[in-house]
């Protein structure tokens, strides 16, 4: 298991995460595979972050917010001038181009009894696992087109595209911001790859190697059937005459007189 999380995991149980300024964590290769994608990027879950900051007979929520790079030119506030955390959308932003937009909404992990890194080589417990201890934003591939829709909303994300988020503590009953993160460090889509540049398997070509040997494999199928054809007309001609010969041959030596003997 990947040495950062073992000491993550241990600053966990000991609470020693509260007082730095942490900001979230791309989560690591190998724990989330093929991360980033083309629209989605795996986060760590914010364990230990806000222990400081959490009151006895207190309820919180944890909300992530996302913007682009570019957005960081307008604004990259997330608290209005009351400390109430901004209820802006995917929409209103544009995707995060305008300024950060709520993507995403749950519970304050427990610190105490993180999930047991071990299990995550248990087949039977890896999705739970995961789960508990990342977030993938962009994952909701429906909720910008469900009319019914009323949680937060976290579309895919933008290919190509350098993204920065932000972990807010909420206490629940007074809806105001108690603490929060540094934004992240700059997390880049994947970009579309164009189908000249594709890698395929066993070797790496070009798109073009690509159709080029397409073309010569169905010339080559071509050739062999006309071939297949000439031949099997060939040999379907040869039988015809054969049997032609036969019948004139047979007929010839019935036309044929019969020599007459002396004795006749």
């Amino acid at each position: 298991m990947c040495t950062r999380w073992v000491v993550f995991a241990f600053c966990c149980l000991r609470q020693l995460c509260a007082d730095q300024n942490l900001k979230p964590q791309i989560a690591a290769s190998s724990l989330a595979t093929n991360n980033p994608t083309l629209t989605t990027i795996a986060l760590e879950r914010p364990f230990c972050m806000f222990d400081n900051s959490l009151s006895p007979n207190k309820s919180y929520v944890i909300y992530l917010y996302a913007m682009t790079e570019s957005a960081i030119a307008v604004s990259s506030l997330v608290t209005d001038n009351n400390s109430k955390p901004l209820d802006s959308t995917f929409h209103k932003t544009s995707g995060g181009q305008l300024g950060p937009y709520k993507a995403a909404l749950f519970k304050v992990p427990h610190c105490a009894s993180p999930p047991k890194l071990v299990d995550v080589g248990n087949v039977n417990r890896v999705a739970e696992v995961l789960e508990q201890y990342l977030f993938r934003v962009g994952d909701d591939g429906t909720c910008l087109h469900d009319p019914n829709f009323l949680a937060v909303c976290n579309p895919p994300l933008a290919p190509d595209t350098t993204y920065r988020f932000k972990y807010v503590l909420v206490e629940s009953t007074e809806g105001i911001t108690k603490d929060q993160t540094l934004w992240s460090d700059p997390i880049k889509t994947r970009r579309v790859k164009l189908p000249l540049k594709i890698d395929t398997w066993p070797g790496r070509r070009s798109g073009s190697m690509i159709v080029i040997t397409s073309i010569q494999s169905v010339l080559v199928f071509l050739l062999l059937a006309a071939l297949l054809a000439s031949v099997s007309s060939a040999v379907m001609g040869s039988e015809d005459a054969s049997a032609k010969t036969r019948h004139m041959s047979q007929t010839t030596q019935q036309a044929e007189p019969r020599p007459r003997l002396s004795s006749e």
